[in-house]
């Protein structure tokens, strides 16, 4: 492996030159990312993976337009090239941009940052980790039933540089772990899968191998396998109106779907339109739409530690901060980045820019999307349920390009029955309108059921890059949602 060093001399140098040559504003972010990919299908080990990647990327405004370009060279003669080449693409620009904006201000800053981290899972030998993994994949297997049991760790080290025409020099070291698995059951013509911790690449934190143990993949797989088979005997809910309860692992994707992406403010001002649509949240609502009922308040939050949307600054130089979103049912807040938040008349950036690696240009990311909890036990939001469903796990989902007609469909379910969970139920489909949805939000659990979770694959961008993210979440009700069997 190369020298995980930053060339803070080469980058600074850089800055500078472009600081000379009359930009309107510069920086310049030094990358190296390890990324560890371990896998074990049906009692075995499929995959070990140890990936590399590091480089440069330079970003020039000039006259009110951006030019980009990046290298994976650190000499000299290759960053003056590339440099060359950002400018070039910004002076191109500007020659058809009409409508050029200033930057919102931020304070230049010299800082280092590290992500907690009590065990190094680059230092866990590799024997130790593959052991764990396959002990946890082993525990799924067992009864004829079982036709695929799969389980897998993933380990990041960032090392980030950032210097900017402004004059910040910025160190950052974030170190991420995560763990999963899933099995697929069958009987006849019937498939059911169940994961743990969650579904879609299962749980992710910054932090180091200490995570991993936390999650008691052992436990979790002898959960996840009789809840497997117990789906295969299962009934579908009944199709109608209903009371839903989400568990937190599915909280946290109705928040991405319909509270994180609307809420990007590129989105709200038409910016971002061909990967994922924009937004119904535009800017003449802000502080006056309605997003849901009193219940519910829901911050960017970059300062939580363990969240993998978490961080010192972001690829702007902007400090991790706390953005409210929705108070109390009220739009009132956006991620935004130092240009968009200019463009509305705010006085400071969200802090939400970032980049997926070194060879392409931040974009306006989610952070950690939360939903702040309440105070109601499960016992409580149940209290009064005549008939409805506990909800858990997302399976799959459709959302329209404004983000407001949602459908999601989850891996497992409970009846809730005068108050009491009962039988579990297969295939759950809910669906709803975004504000409405959140308009019939009757109660938030407590802060004890609260937990964060990690998201690694959320997709954006042309060329897409796929950020972590991250999502708080209790359990939380709504009344009068319409629920069917998903066919």
């Amino acid at each position: 492996m190369s020298d995980p060093s930053a060339p803070r001399d080469l980058v600074a140098g850089l800055t500078r030159q472009l600081k000379r040559r009359g930009v309107d504003y510069a920086d310049v972010r030094h990358e190296h990312l390890l990324h560890e990919h371990l896998v074990a299908e049906d009692g075995r080990v499929t995959s070990i993976s140890l990936s590399e990647s590091a480089g440069v990327g330079v970003r020039v405004l000039h006259r009110g337009s951006w030019g980009f370009a990046a290298t994976p060279h650190l000499a000299r003669a290759a960053l003056a090239r590339t440099a060359g080449q950002a400018l070039a693409l910004a002076r191109a620009a500007a020659t058809v941009n009409r409508s050029p904006r200033p930057l919102a201000p931020v304070a230049p800053a010299r800082a280092r940052h590290a992500s907690r981290c009590a065990i190094d899972p680059f230092d866990v030998p590799l024997a130790k980790k593959l052991d764990y993994l396959l002990w946890a994949n082993t525990t799924l297997l067992g009864p004829d039933a079982v036709q695929r049991a799969t389980a897998h760790m993933d380990f990041y080290k960032r090392r980030k540089l950032f210097c900017s025409t402004e004059g910040s020099v910025i160190d950052q070291l974030l170190i991420e772990s995560g763990a999963g698995l899933e099995v697929v059951v069958q009987s006849g013509d019937e498939v059911q899968v169940r994961s743990y911790p969650n579904s879609h690449h299962g749980a992710l934190a910054q932090g180091g191998f200490e995570y991993v143990k936390q999650l008691d993949l052992v436990g979790g797989a002898s959960t996840a396998r009789e809840e497997a088979l117990q789906l295969l005997r299962a009934k579908p809910p009944r199709a109608g109106e209903t009371t839903l309860i989400l568990d937190p692992s599915q909280v946290v994707m109705q928040l991405h779907e319909s509270c994180g992406h609307p809420a990007e403010l590129d989105r709200a001002l038409g910016q971002e339109l061909s990967y994922a649509g924009g937004s119904f949240l535009t800017p003449e609502g802000l502080g006056r739409v309605r997003y849901g009922s009193p219940q519910v308040t829901i911050v960017a939050d970059a300062t939580i530690p363990g969240g993998v949307g978490s961080f010192g600054f972001d690829d702007e130089g902007v400090p991790a901060q706390r953005v409210d979103l929705v108070r109390e049912g009220y739009f009132v807040g956006y991620l935004s980045s130092r240009e968009s938040a200019s463009r509305i008349g705010l006085s400071a950036s969200g802090g939400a820019m970032r980049a997926e690696g070194w060879d392409v240009p931040p974009l306006v990311r989610m952070t950690n999307v939360n939903l702040e909890p309440g105070t109601a036990t499960l016992e409580e939001l149940c209290r009064g349920v005549r008939h409805g469903y506990l909800l858990a796990t997302n399976k799959s989902w459709s959302i329209d390009d404004r983000r407001l007609n949602f459908q999601f469909t989850t891996e497992i379910g409970w009846e809730i029955v005068d108050g009491r969970r009962g039988a579990v139920v297969k295939n759950p489909l809910y669906t709803g309108i975004t504000p409405v949805f959140w308009g019939r939000c009757t109660g938030v659990g407590r802060r004890e059921d609260w937990r964060l979770w990690g998201i690694p694959n959320c997709a954006k961008g042309e060329p897409m890059q796929s950020m972590h993210v991250g999502h708080g979440a209790s359990y939380a009700r709504f009344d009068g949602v319409t629920a069917a069997p998903a066919t």
